[in-house]
C-alpha cells in the first residue's frame, strides 16, 4: 500500500499532466500515465513485484481511461458530433480486441511490455511531431460490418496492449472512410469508452492472484485509477483552452522530444 503522501501527491500530479496534456495535443493520456506508473513502481515508491508493474500500469491506465473517456462522450454527444451507429459497429470488434490484447499482454514479460511500449512510443512521438492532416477520402462510404469488425479488433488489442484510448488509430480509420473530422473525432472519443472498459475488464480478470499491491481488482491498482482520474477531469478543460491560446505546433514538438525520452528509457531498461 502506498503511502497516504504518494496518494495525496504523486497520482494526483500524473492526473493532472496527463489531462493537461490530453486537452491540450488531443491525445490519449495513456501515453503519460503508463511511464510515470512504471516510474513510480521502478523507484519504489508503491510496492508492485517487478515482475508485473507493466501490467498494473497499463491496466490502470485503462481503468483510468474508462472514467475521462466518459466525460469526453458526454461533450462530444453535446456537440452532436459523435455517429452512434458507427460506434455501435466498431464496438463487438472493439471488446473483442480489448480483451484478447489484455490476455496477451498477461502473457507476456514484464520487459516484453516496456519494449513494445517503447517502439509504440516512438511511433507516437513521430506522430506528433510531424501533425500529419487527417484527410476524408470523399468516395469511400461508411466502412460495413466485415471491415468494422476487423478494425475494431485491431483498434482495441493495441489500445489494451499499449494502455491507450485508441483515438490514434480510430479518427483515421473514420476518416479515410468520408467521415468529417469533427464528427471522426468525436465518434473516436465515443468509442475509447468500449476500448477502455473491455481492456481494463481484461487486465482485472487476467490479474487475479497475480500477487498485486492491496485493493487492486486484477491489475487494476485503484489508489492510482481514483487519483489520477480525478485530476485528469478537472485539467483536461484547462489543456483545451490553453490549445487556442498557445503555439501547440511548437509544444507539439517539444512534447514529441520528451515522449522519445521516455520510449529511450522503456527500451533501455
Amino acid at each position: 500500500m502506498p503511502t497516504p503522501l504518494v496518494m495525496l501527491l504523486l497520482f494526483p500530479a500524473i492526473g493532472a499532466v496527463s489531462g493537461l496534456l490530453a486537452g491540450l495535443f488531443g491525445i490519449g493520456g495513456g501515453l503519460v500515465i503508463v511511464p510515470a506508473l512504471n516510474a513510480a513502481f521502478v523507484a519504489g515508491l508503491v510496492a508492485v513485484d517487478p515482475a508485473i508493474r507493466m501490467h498494473v500500469a497499463i491496466g490502470s491506465s485503462l481503468a483510468v481511461i474508462v472514467f475521462t473517456a466518459l466525460s469526453s462522450v458526454r461533450a462530444h454527444h453535446g456537440y452532436r458530433a459523435v455517429l452512434w451507429p458507427v460506434v455501435l459497429g466498431l464496438a463487438p470488434g472493439i471488446v473483442v480486441g480489448g480483451l484478447l490484447g489484455a490476455a496477451l499482454a498477461d502473457a507476456l514479460a514484464t520487459r516484453a511490455l516496456e519494449l513494445w511500449f517503447g517502439a509504440f512510443v516512438l511511433l507516437m512521438a513521430a506522430q506528433l511531431a510531424l501533425a500529419p492532416r487527417v484527410q476524408a477520402a470523399g468516395g469511400a462510404g461508411l466502412p460495413g460490418p466485415g471491415r468494422n469488425l476487423a478494425a475494431g479488433t485491431g483498434i482495441g488489442a493495441v489500445s489494451a496492449l499499449a494502455g491507450i484510448g485508441g483515438g490514434i488509430m480510430t479518427v483515421p480509420y473514420l476518416a479515410w472512410h468520408g467521415v468529417p473530422l469533427h464528427q471522426a473525432v468525436g465518434t473516436a472519443a465515443a468509442c475509447t469508452l468500449p476500448v477502455a472498459l473491455s481492456g481494463a475488464v481484461g487486465y482485472a480478470l487476467a490479474g487475479q492472484g497475480a500477487g498485486t499491491p492491496a485493493f487492486s481488482t486484477g491489475y487494476l491498482f485503484w489508489p492510482a485509477v481514483l487519483g489520477i482520474a480525478v485530476a485528469a477531469i478537472l485539467t483536461a478543460p484547462l489543456g483545451a483552452q490553453l490549445a487556442h491560446r498557445l503555439p501547440v505546433r511548437q509544444l507539439r514538438i517539444l512534447f514529441a522530444v520528451l515522449l522519445v525520452v521516455v520510449a529511450a528509457d522503456m527500451l533501455r531498461g
